[in-house]
């Protein structure tokens, strides 16, 4: 298992995320009898005092407990942060943000052109490009690009800059929002989205991309997000 080398995020803290992950999925199960360090501290590549302090977080948890002459065993389950819902309606996605606040950090801005696929819709003149991350509580939980129609950023640029823009585009009256539609698909975190996103690399990440246009069927806004996939529920209606 490799570990993200230049991250500010500690080994053993690296380590023990990886744990959780383990227990929370069941790979782990209660009862279950932790590999000898020598074992784990090779998996890791690391030290057994590495793998010592992974342990030792998890039993301040209360999820390990290390019993003399046995072992150390799995005893409890890892508590479930799933808060994030990715929403299917526009309205509803717009009340998430508004009622999330994150804490967001601005990476790059430029003015380019933006990565359209056939059937997305007609492209704007240009486009304003905002890299991003947003955080909660001070944990980052998604990296957005976002390519938003210059002629409606330079309308109120400051907002756009600090705010999240998705309930900033649906009070819009002119242009509205005529189409809205998202995608997401299951993948892993890269290098990148690893060390924005302060997780092991390649744990599960959910991939959105998600495309407004106007009545004209211009693309206004095209956002491609990478959320933290411990952090994420989808809730669906099924039609009978």
């Amino acid at each position: 298992m490799e570990l993200i080398s230049d991250s500010h995020v500690p080994k053993y803290a690296q380590i023990a995320d990886i744990f959780r992950q383990r227990i929370a999925r069941g790979i782990w199960a209660q009862g279950f009898r932790l590999p000898a360090n020598e074992l784990l501290a090779t998996e890791f590549g690391v030290s057994r005092v590495t793998i010592r302090q992974a342990v030792e977080l998890l039993a301040r948890d209360g999820v390990v407990e290390a019993q003399q002459g046995r072992g150390t065993f799995v005893t409890g389950m890892v508590k479930q942060d799933r808060w994030l819902k990715v929403e299917t309606t526009l309205s509803d996605l717009a009340e998430v943000y508004r009622d999330t606040s994150p804490e967001i950090i601005n990476i790059s801005e430029s003015r380019t052109d933006a990565p359209l696929l056939p059937g997305d819709g007609k492209p704007a003149t240009k486009y304003v490009f905002m890299r991003r991350v947003h955080s909660r509580d001070k944990r980052p939980y998604c990296v957005i690009s976002i390519y938003l129609d210059e002629k409606i950023f330079r309308r109120s640029p400051k907002r756009f800059r600090s705010e999240t823009v998705i309930p900033i585009l649906n009070d819009l009256r002119d242009p509205a929002i005529k189409h809205a539609r998202q995608t997401l698909t299951i993948g892993t975190a890269d290098l990148e989205a690893a060390k924005l996103l302060q997780v092991p690399l390649n744990s599960p990440v959910a991939e959105v991309r998600r495309v407004f246009t106007s009545a004209d069927r211009t693309v206004i806004y095209l956002g491609e997000v990478t959320y933290r996939g411990d952090f994420v529920r989808i809730d669906m209606d099924l039609r009978p």
